[in-house]
């Protein structure tokens, strides 16, 4: 198992089709780095749930996971499971978010769902983010679902217990409409970070597919 370090991070971007998309993707890494690093700027970009009870969730779901950060939060009111028909529109919304983004200096790491989702509108974001955001390190991150899409990723972030119990909180806590759905309990949540961390050797962790990582060995 190869351990790299990604030094300071200054800047961050996350994206998702709903509201609760990042929290259950990211969640962990998103609190883990914001903790780490106290000011980091967190830009973020949720395509459907606008001004309802949702974005106020996600609103305090984000605030909750990033301690201490700058928190820039746009979410827009794309209709929920048809967002292909909307490509325009979430091109244009991932270009502005690039745009707010990388103003002077481009982002440290990209979140967003990951190319093999089975999810319309997750796959939707997972083609248009690597387009916009050329030059940056993107992380697929997996959301468990029923669709069973979960594939065999290639990044891991090993997460400290105490980082996974936060995660598992936060999600509770703030979303509450989603209580009622089948997969949204600790079994799952805590269950693939269990199973994720056994595959890179710690007890908990999220994992990420990306396709093209630029290292640099000498920095």
């Amino acid at each position: 198992m190869i351990r790299l370090r990604a030094g300071q991070v200054e800047r961050i971007v996350a994206v998702g089709a709903h509201c609760d998309d990042i929290a259950i993707g990211a969640g962990g890494s998103l609190y883990a780095a914001c903790r780490a690093h106290p000011g980091v700027r967190v830009t973020a970009l949720v395509l459907t749930g606008g001004g309802t009870e949702r974005e106020t969730e996600e609103r305090a779901a984000l605030t909750a996971l990033c301690p201490g950060a700058e928190i820039d939060l746009t979410v827009l009111k794309l209709p929920d499971g048809r967002t292909p028909a909307h490509w325009d529109e979430a091109k244009s919304a991932v270009r502005e978010l690039r745009e707010r983004a990388d103003t002077g200096l481009n982002a440290d790491v990209v979140f967003a769902p990951n190319p093999g989702d089975a999810h319309q509108d997750h796959r939707l974001l997972a083609e248009l983010v690597p387009q916009v955001f050329r030059d940056h390190l993107v992380l697929g991150y997996e959301i468990v679902k029923s669709d069973g899409d979960l594939g065999r990723p290639a990044v891991y972030h090993p997460l400290a217990d105490d980082v996974a119990r936060r995660k598992v909180d936060v999600l509770h806590e703030h979303y509450a409409s989603q209580r009622h759905r089948p997969w949204f309990d600790d079994e799952a949540f805590l269950g693939l970070a269990r199973i994720r961390g056994i595959e890179c050797q710690t007890r908990y962790a999220e994992a990420f597919h990306t396709t093209t990582v630029t290292l640099d060995l000498e920095g």
